[in-house]
């Protein structure tokens, strides 16, 4: 049963989760996104708090994400504020 508000388009980009400040980055890819939210693909979901910025490596774009829901190497975040670069 589909539980989005936004229906995500599929896509496959390069983004980094920020850490700590911004001084700690988690490479990860884009598996699918929308306007509210995206899944995102890692290597491990240890050490990722509920909160946490994600930069787009293809428009340097920052948005402030709340963890949703997480399995081995993905998780799904909704994104916070209203999507403008920080």
């Amino acid at each position: 049963m589909e539980r989005r508000n936004k229906l995500r388009s599929r896509t496959l980009k390069s983004a980094r989760i920020l850490l700590n400040h911004h001084q700690s980055v988690i490479d990860c890819v884009v598996r699918n996104l929308s306007p509210t939210g995206a899944c995102l693909k890692v290597e491990t979901t240890f050490g990722i708090p509920d909160r946490f910025d994600v930069m787009f490596d293809v428009d340097k774009t920052i948005r402030t994400c709340r963890l949703i829901w997480h399995k081995e190497r993905q998780i799904g975040v909704e994104f916070e504020g209203d999507g403008k670069p920080a």
